[in-house]
């Protein structure tokens, strides 16, 4: 969500919308009632490529077992149709033990190009390439020299989109939406290679998400508050990505994720819930920042066995709070005040010790990993 935020902000704004209501959205939770997921397919990876107001993006969170995390993204968005650009941002955050501030690059994008397929993205000194087999995503980028990336990523579990298409639509008219919301994943994936700073190389093995998401329409119409949920574990891998819209739509939750392990598909669905159970506050923007929070996954294995799975943990101290506002140019600031209550922050957090506990059935296990989770504040609500 980190960096998707920043360009949709960046690149499209406008005033505030009236009130439609819950009615003008279908969101991808009622797909869910009767599908609860679909396991993707190599043309569920293409990218759309949209010629209208869009932000589509590729987010791949990287867990080293060094205890580095680093979000390596692209961002391609394009403006009313009329413009279209592309950012290659890479953020690395160290151990605590080390004691060392995050490393941060975003660079714009030239000549950008797709594959026939539209699997493969390209630019000056940068690729992300899908493997023939559909399995490995390759990253390499020498677009910014403080920070060259060479790193693998290789599916171990299946992906996923909730309901038939991953999708909710934004309109008053069901068979015309005049705009959409989209979340597709690979949640579980060994990682290879090495992103190389001033410092030297950081070795990267370990495990990955990777995120596909594309938003059809302008960004604070769409979605007001955000909570996303990366953890990796020995054994699970869960994630979740929640938004609530505007009131414009009812202020309405759409809830998507899953959990897995190696070579399967545990449950995966839109009955989860986000919790941030206790609230610290911001003092210096009145958002409600978290202190701790409650993840809960709800659903049923393919074999019709009940599943709950929950982190329930404190945040710890935050590793970032992102003023959204205070990275893009003037002339952006300018628009984006027309946009009643608009005043994006992200904050993010990793803290050192979370376990997730998951009952199958009558079977009941936990594991300790590495989480790392994101609180989204853009509109009130």
């Amino acid at each position: 969500m980190m960096n998707w935020a920043k360009a949709a902000l960046a690149n499209v704004a406008g005033t505030s919308e009236p009130i439609y209501g819950p009615s003008a959205i279908q969101p991808v939770t009622k797909q869910a009632e009767t599908t609860p997921y679909t396991e993707l397919v190599r043309k569920d990876l293409q990218w759309a490529n949209m010629d209208s107001t869009s932000v589509e993006t590729q987010t791949f969170y990287l867990h080293a077992d060094s205890g580095h995390i680093s979000v390596a993204q692209i961002i391609h968005s394009n403006v009313a149709g009329i413009r279209q650009t592309s950012q290659f941002t890479l953020k690395v955050l160290y151990p605590r033990s080390e004691n060392k501030p995050f490393l941060w690059s975003s660079d714009q994008l030239s000549n950008i190009d797709f594959n026939e397929d539209k699997t493969n993205f390209y630019a000056d000194d940068v690729a992300v390439e899908l493997s023939e087999d559909g399995k490995t995503y390759t990253i390499k980028s020498m677009v910014n020299q403080k920070s060259i990336v060479n790193i693998t990523v290789t599916r171990t579990a299946p992906g996923f989109q909730v309901g038939n298409d991953g999708t909710s639509y934004f309109g008053t008219d069901p068979k015309a939406p005049w705009g959409s919301m989209r979340h597709r994943f690979w949640p579980r994936n060994t990682v290879e290679g090495s992103i190389m700073t001033k410092d030297g190389p950081i070795d990267f093995k370990g495990k990955a998400l990777l995120s596909h998401a594309l938003q059809g329409m302008k960004p604070h119409h769409a979605g007001a508050k955000w909570k996303f949920v990366d953890f990796q574990g020995p054994t699970y891998s869960a994630i979740m990505m929640e938004f609530t819209t505007p009131p414009s739509y009812g202020s309405t939750v759409v809830n998507v994720g899953g959990i897995v392990k190696d070579g399967e598909i545990i449950t995966a669905g839109a009955s989860h819930v986000a919790e941030h159970t206790k609230i610290k506050g911001d003092s210096e923007n009145d958002w409600p920042e978290p202190e701790a929070v409650k993840y809960q996954w709800n659903g049923k294995t393919k074999d019709g066995k009940s599943i709950t799975a929950v982190i329930d943990c404190p945040l710890d101290e935050r590793l970032d709070r992102i003023d959204v506002m205070a990275e893009v140019p003037g002339f952006v600031k300018t628009i984006v005040a027309a946009a009643a209550g608009t005043k994006p922050y992200i904050y993010q957090y990793s803290p050192k010790s979370c376990q997730l506990k998951i009952n199958v059935g009558d079977d009941e296990k936990s594991e300790e990993g590495q989480l790392f989770t994101e609180a989204t504040f853009i509109v009130e609500t």
